[in-house]
């Protein structure tokens, strides 16, 4: 199997990305229709949809899929990134009961709740942070809250950049980062 084939990291829409953690299967259908959603809204109103419409959108289809004894619920957490030209960067949870909320920063899976303790105790010392720092907080606190060294193999980022553009960033920028976070401490 190529390792690079398998992800948790997907964009939505050119400004928008989204990290599903849960089944992988259901992780892939959700995202598909993350991507409907997305291109009707576009299609419609001849604009990108916003990143808190999309989450609240997602949201209320996963309520209903809670209501029918002949639907499962998707068995996944979503987090939608994206910068809205309205009200700039926003990120949201989406889970499968259909809550949807914004946070300045968040984790979904096993270890969430360490990983968004150690984001509070850091955000509050800290609100303003450039995207350097930001990335290297987010590995920080998966490193924090899985207690292991990780490698630029072991982990996927992605990031809105000031643009407004969602993008992967490589090996090397990992890496990179690792190696400023290793120093730093």
């Amino acid at each position: 199997m190529d390792p690079s084939s398998v992800t948790n990291v997907y964009p939505i829409t050119p400004n928008i990305g989204c990290i599903v953690t849960g089944k992988p299967a259901d992780g892939v259908a959700q995202v598909q229709r993350t991507r409907q959603e997305a291109a009707e809204f576009k299609h419609n109103n001849g604009y990108e949809i916003p990143v808190h419409y999309l989450a609240k959108r997602m949201a209320t289809l996963n309520q209903v899929y809670t209501q029918h004894a002949r639907m499962r619920a998707y068995g996944v957490v979503s987090i939608l990134a994206g910068v809205d030209d309205e009200k700039g960067p926003m990120i949201y949870k989406v889970d499968p009961a259909g809550g949807n909320f914004g946070y300045k920063g968040c984790a979904a899976g096993e270890k969430f709740e360490a990983c968004e303790n150690f984001l509070e105790k850091r955000l509050k010392d800290n609100p303003d942070l450039n995207t350097e720092q930001t990335i290297q907080l987010a590995i920080l606190t998966l490193q924090t809250a899985l207690a292991v060294d990780l490698k630029a193999t072991e982990i996927e980022v992605g990031v809105v950049v000031g643009t407004g553009r969602f993008k992967m960033l490589s090996e090397e920028q990992i890496d990179d980062h690792l190696v400023a976070i290793a120093e730093r401490d």
